[in-house]
């Protein structure tokens, strides 16, 4: 089963975690560490889904983004 892919990142400007999900517009998470982040982000993530459901919005399909390393 394909998920969402989740960017997380430090901001300056907040001092935390930001983490979002690209393919849902507008959902973002903050949390003082990337874990809390994350979590944050889960619970925005069925939010915005059960949200969407409720109003026949649609809801779109986790796009492909390869995963690029750094070394």
């Amino acid at each position: 089963m394909k998920d969402y892919h989740i960017n997380i990142f430090y901001s300056e400007d907040d001092e935390g975690y930001i983490a979002d999900i690209p393919d849902l517009r507008f959902c973002s998470a903050f949390g003082e560490t990337p874990i809390q982040a994350l979590q944050e982000l889960e619970i925005a993530k069925q939010i915005w889904l059960e949200t969407a459901r409720s109003q026949g919005k649609p809801i779109p399909q986790p796009t492909y983004r390869p995963v690029i390393a750094k070394c």
